[in-house]
Formats: C-alpha cells, structure tokens, sequence
C-alpha cells in the first residue's frame, strides 16, 4: 500500500517540504529517522477533488432517498384493470347489466351503457330497436363465463374429441375398419411377405363418413322483479351457476343415452357398443366379479388407457363386496376412493370408478359403463348465447333469460371391431356395458 509524506530532508531526489508517496515500509523507515512526517489528510494531493466527489455523491444519494421515501408516502394499491367494455358492455356482473334493462324496458330511463349496445345492434328479425319484440343481448363475457363452466373438470363433454365449428355441419372422414382380420385391417390396407425382387400386390383402402349438425340445447331461467331489483352478483351467479348445470346435465345426458335425433348419438345406442352377457344364474339387480372381468377384456386394449368407469351410485354396494376366490379366501376387485388429492374416486382394473346421474338403474343396461372418451367425437358452435325479455311473463312480474347451446356428437368408430384372433363373436369397443340382469 502507497502512503503519502512531507520530506523533512532532501531524499532520493526529491527536495525538503515536498510530498511524495511511497511504499508503507519506506514510509516508516523515513518517519523513524526523521527524513520524512506523515501527510495531513486535508493536505495530501487531490484531498479537494476527492472531497468535492464525495460531497456530489452523497448529495446525490440523499436525493434519490428523499424522492423513494416520498414515492412511498404516496403510494397506493393499483387499481383493479377495468372489464374490456367490448366484452361486458361496461357493466360489472349480468345481474347490473339486468336491471338496466329492466329499468330501460318498464320506461323508467335508459342507462348509457344500455343506449350504447342498443345503437350497435342492427335491426333483424326480433331486434334490440323495438322493445316490443323483447330481445335485447346479453354482453358476451357474461354467457362466455356459463360456456367455460359446461367444460368444467370431470364433464363428460371435456372428455371427448372436441371441436368447435363455424358452419352448420361437418363432415368427417373415419376408418372403415370392421375387422383385424388380415385384408380388413385400417379399411382394406394390407401388407405381404415378399421374395427378392417381388411385385408387391396393391391395397386400396376405403373410408366411411359421419356428418355432425350441432343440435340447439335451450335453457329457460325466470327471474321475479324482485330479484332484478337486489340483482348485482347474487344474480349473477343464480343465473351462471343454474344455466351451466342445467346444460351440463342434458349433455351429459346425451352422450351417454341420446337417440342421436336432434340430439348427439349416445354410447348406448352407437353401434359400435359392446354388451356383455350377464352369468348363468346371475340373481337381478348385481354385478359379480366375472362381469367386469369380460367388460375389461372386450374393451379395445388401446383403449384402456384412457378409460374410465362410469357407474350409477346404487352400483357401488356391489362393489365394495366384489372379490376374486384365490384358494380358500378371496382378493378385492374394487379399491374405493381413498379421500386423498390423488385418488377422489374408486378404482377398478387401474382405471377411476365415476358415479353419474346419466348411468342407468341397477340392474338395467347402462348401470356400469367402460368407456374411452377420446373415441368420441364432439362439436359445438359458438359460445353459447344468452338473451332476456320482460314481455313473456310481464303479468306475473317476472323477466325471461334464455340461454341456448348448440353440441352434437358420436362415436369415431362406426361398428364393434372383429380381432385378429380369438373367437368373432367377441368383438371389440372402447365403449363396454353389462346387459340387463
């Protein structure tokens, strides 16, 4: 380290009085033999530059403090991002936006907001302009929150292969394959051992089609005068909640047990459904372990690994006692839900045991379902669109909300498959139920 002295004598050069910086040992060796005194601080070369920098710095610095302490005076909490009017017509929840309406349609004065959507609107057909003819649409944001609560976790409908369309139907190419057989396999691709230098036969493979029309699924919700004028979120969520339940319930409903007229084609009455025989003297109204047992082995092995069971809850005392002899006792077939995170339902041959209201009566075919959900195809169009109007129950003080869904859907495959091998008259499906007992 460099030290700075005063020269008490000439030294190395270097006249008395002047001050020079050495190293700390011959800093020493001057002081002790008084060739040399230490440098005064205020007096070492530079000591006024250096003190100037510090004093900018330490202005500077006491400046950047006192305008943070005055930011943070002044700060407040950021305000909540305001709703994209486009999206809610700058109302708060479909409850606000209700009672605007009402007000608007008894005469009692028209909000902006509500002048706003209505000078958007071109008239056609029943239109917004005349009130009379009771219409008047609701913001989309609020019939878009009902659209993502009918696609909510563990509905049948989020299981499927779903698509959304623009048009009114849809065409869609599938594999006509019926049979593993050799020559039938992927609809008539087949393929052959060949000799060096051999002509390969050709194969030509064939397709089915299967067009899907979105069917109109409405709901209806009545609401008094009453509950508009305390509307606000209460409102909002009565009408989302039971608007989405209800339509949840009748898709549901119809992908599992619909007749395909005017209405999606429900696994039990697809043709490609596979029905296992009941046993030899089965009692009625059970399932024994031999059932599942044949319903797992006619579900396509591909299949399985994203099967689930679906059952109707008075099936589950069968289960729970349902066990397979090994020598003089017997094993569990059914392992009930645990009540963990990670295992909320039963489990059957690895795959989670669901009860659901749409599985038939026990005993009735369709009470226990094995079915592969990603062989099943879905489309909707749009969201689903919602509309009000006060004239259909006016005499009774009561508002109409309307909310209507188009969906269709089937299954991919058009027919049960024949396997490659074993007997033909066990074929194939990802879709599995047990016949009437």
């Amino acid at each position: 380290m460099l030290i700075w002295i005063i020269l008490s004598k000439d030294w190395n050069g270097h006249k008395a009085g002047e001050k020079v910086q050495v190293a700390e040992a011959d800093a020493k060796k001057l002081i002790a033999d008084q060739t040399a005194a230490d440098c005064p601080a205020d007096q070492i070369p530079g000591a006024d530059m250096a003190q100037q920098l510090a004093a900018t710095i330490n202005d500077a610095v006491g400046k950047a403090l006192d305008g943070a302490v005055q930011r943070l005076k002044s700060w407040k909490p950021p305000a909540e991002p305001a709703a994209d009017e486009d999206a809610t017509g700058g109302f708060k929840n479909l409850g606000e936006f209700a009672a605007h309406v009402k007000n608007h349609l008894d005469g009692k004065g028209t909000d902006q907001r509500i002048a706003k959507i209505l000078s958007m609107k071109a008239p056609s057909g029943m239109n917004e302009g005349v009130d009379t003819e009771g219409g008047i649409l609701i913001p989309r944001e609020f019939s878009n929150r009902i659209y993502e609560r009918v696609y909510a976790e563990n509905n049948l409908i989020a299981r499927t292969d779903a698509m959304s369309i623009t048009g009114n139907s849809m065409t869609f190419k599938r594999d006509a394959e019926t049979s593993r057989a050799t020559g039938s396999r992927w609809g008539g691709v087949r393929g052959y051992w060949l000799e060096e230098a051999g002509q390969i036969p050709s194969s030509k493979p064939t397709f089915g089609e299967m067009t899907l029309k979105p069917k109109k699924l409405g709901v209806f919700v009545y609401v008094t005068d009453e509950q508009l004028e305390d509307a606000g979120i209460m409102l909002d969520a009565f009408l989302t909640k039971r608007a989405a339940a209800e339509i949840s319930f009748l898709t549901g409903d119809a992908l599992i047990a619909g007749s395909g007229a005017g209405m999606p084609l429900g696994i039990l009455n697809a043709p490609c459904l596979v029905s296992v025989a009941k046993e030899i003297g089965q009692a009625a109204d059970t399932i024994v372990s031999n059932n599942v047992m044949k319903m797992w082995s006619r579900c396509f092995a591909s299949c399985r690994a994203n099967a689930i069971w679906l059952i109707n809850q008075e099936c589950e005392p069968q289960l729970q006692t349902m066990t397979v002899v090994v020598g003089v006792g017997g094993v569990p077939v059914y392992l009930p839900p645990s009540g963990l995170a990670d295992r909320p339902y039963g489990i059957l041959y690895s795959r989670p045991v669901v009860p659901v209201e749409w599985c038939s009566a026990l005993g009735d075919v369709g009470d226990i379902i094995l079915a592969d959900w990603s062989q099943y195809l879905s489309v909707t169009k749009g969201a689903i669109k919602a509309a009000m109007s006060i004239h259909l129950r006016f005499d009774y003080d009561e508002t109409a909300f309307r909310f209507v869904f188009r969906v269709d859907g089937q299954p991919w495959w058009a027919s049960a498959l024949t396997p490659y091998k074993g007997k033909a008259n066990n074929t194939l499906s990802p879709f599995v139920t047990l016949a009437a007992r």
